[in-house]
């Protein structure tokens, strides 16, 4: 169990191109996030998680989806690690695990909708095609 949390923080890492250890648990990506008081795990907790390959207990968190992806964390770390980033990497295994992660061409005519804006649909695409 312990090795495929290590594989999956490996992978987190690399998905999200950061580096973990460069955490020096300050708390100002915390302070600065505006869903912090939603979120069972504050963003500075969710980089030490990964670090210490704690994959489960993030996976199952609300927090996961809480996150509102305003990088404000990312604008405010003194040492560059991007708490926002590796959220947005256990999203994206956590609904690859869940094979959720398929979106096909041929049904992206019936998603086809004024309102959508068309990069809400490439987005989509690149990360849900893999």
């Amino acid at each position: 169990m312990l090795q495929k949390q290590q594989l999956q923080a490996e992978t987190i890492r690399r998905i999200s191109g950061v580096n973990t250890r460069k955490c020096m648990k300050c708390g100002k990506c915390t302070a600065t996030c505006p869903a912090h008081s939603e979120m069972d795990i504050s963003p500075h907790r969710f980089v030490s998680m990964v670090e210490n390959n704690e994959i489960d207990a993030l996976m199952s968190s609300d927090s996961l989806w809480k996150c509102l992806s305003c990088f404000a964390c990312v604008e405010r770390c003194p040492r560059g690690v991007e708490p926002a980033n590796l959220i947005e990497a256990v999203r994206v295994t956590a609904v690859r695990m869940q094979n959720r992660n398929r979106l096909l061409p041929e049904n992206i005519p019936s998603l086809l909708n004024n309102k959508l804006p068309q990069q809400a649909l490439v987005s989509a695409f690149r990360k849900y095609s893999k």
